[in-house]
């Protein structure tokens, strides 16, 4: 029975080489039919199929929108949106226009926008749809408007490299070889192995909760941290405004909590940053935006 296993499974990865996963499903069964093959084998190639078709499925606009949709839910069922000053929140939705339209994806299949999260926890989040989430505890942590800028450019290039798809992607292909591995060994024990495929319909659900709950890889933040550096100098912030907040935010490290327990520690983050920052020839007129961002902020979030 081992042996059997073996050669159906390498039959089918060859077969995955030079055929799509529709046409393996629609021979699988076909197969059955003239009883070449039995009908849990069958059974087996045809889930399998189907799971190595759905991760290596293309993420459409439309899809990245709705997933997006799904993820903030999912932080908006953990956190409140922060009801203060709808002016400050404006702010930084300005912020985030000039750069967007200077970035290389200005346009969303609904936009970008940003809202401030009601917590003291030093945080951020962003969605393949375009939302933009800010704890009030790290705008608290910012003193310039480079710092918010820098923040928020981060964000946004989590969404432009598409970090949150590619997880989703990535998780996928794990999850069709768990269900392949479990499709193999219900058919080998004769169970119905149509219906252990059915568990991992929930499994989408978990994967927002890792995206949300773990955070990206240290390799993505490390490359979300260089992209927003670009993004600041394309849109006229200084890029090094990165390394000054990422400077703040490793005085108020907490390990196991808040950003900490989504990114990697700033003082990792800086040493890159500080290598990319020479890079960049951009004026530092930082202080010609003090007084915008002291008046965004001089009624401050609860609790400043």
């Amino acid at each position: 029975m081992k042996n059997k296993i073996v050669l159906i499974s390498t039959i089918f990865i060859i077969s995955m080489i030079f055929f799509t996963c529709k046409h393996i499903d629609t021979a699988a069964q076909a197969a059955a039919e003239a009883e070449l093959v039995d009908r849990g084998t069958a059974n087996f190639i045809s889930i399998s199929a189907r799971a190595f078709g759905a991760a290596a499925e293309n993420v459409t606009p439309e899809q990245e929108y709705y997933i997006g949709r799904a993820v903030a839910a999912n932080i908006l069922s953990t956190y409140r949106l922060w009801g203060g000053d709808p002016n400050l929140v404006s702010y930084l939705n300005l912020i985030c226009a000039a750069i967007v339209i200077n970035s290389p994806n200005p346009s969303l299949f609904n936009g970008y926008q940003v809202a401030i999260l009601d917590s003291n926890e030093v945080n951020a989040f962003a969605t393949s749809a375009g939302h933009i989430f800010v704890t009030r505890g790290l705008i608290n942590v910012t003193k310039t408007e480079d710092d918010l800028a820098s923040v928020i450019a981060h964000e946004v290039a989590h969404i432009q490299l598409r970090h949150g798809i590619n997880s989703i992607k990535s998780s996928r292909m794990t999850e069709a070889l768990f269900i392949t591995a479990t499709a193999g060994i219900g058919n080998a024990m004769g169970m119905d192995v149509t219906e252990l495929s059915d568990v991992f319909g929930e499994s989408v659900g978990e994967i927002i909760q890792t995206m949300v709950g773990s955070g990206y890889s240290r390799e993505q933040e490390y490359e979300a941290d260089i992209a927003a550096m670009y993004l600041l100098a394309s849109a006229g912030y200084h890029p090094s405004a990165l390394i000054n907040m990422l400077n703040e935010l490793n005085t108020v490290h907490t390990s196991g909590s808040g950003f900490n327990k989504t990114h990697p520690a700033p003082r990792s983050r800086i040493y890159f940053a500080q290598r990319a920052v020479n890079r960049f020839d951009v004026a530092d007129n930082r202080l010609e935006r003090q007084q915008r961002f002291n008046d965004a902020l001089n009624h401050g979030v609860a609790q400043r």
